[in-house]
């Protein structure tokens, strides 16, 4: 599963993602997918979607669950 591809992140999928201001340090924020924003196939810097919180970001992890 990879952040970079978008067939890998469906809506309610377990995410990290970076928020805008947290670029700069790297912090994550993890949330559920409720919409995918990216419309292209693949983005170098992940892919961006908006978690239930409401919170916009690149996700940097999906994070499986068993």
């Amino acid at each position: 599963m990879n952040p970079q591809n978008r067939q890998d992140i469906t809506v309610g999928q377990k995410v990290d993602i970076v928020l805008k201001q947290d670029q700069g340090s790297g912090k994550l924020t993890p949330g559920i997918v409720r919409d995918i924003l990216t419309n292209s196939p693949f983005h170098p810097h992940g892919i961006k979607v908006r978690l239930k919180s409401g919170e916009v970001g690149r996700v940097q992890n999906i994070i499986k669950t068993v």
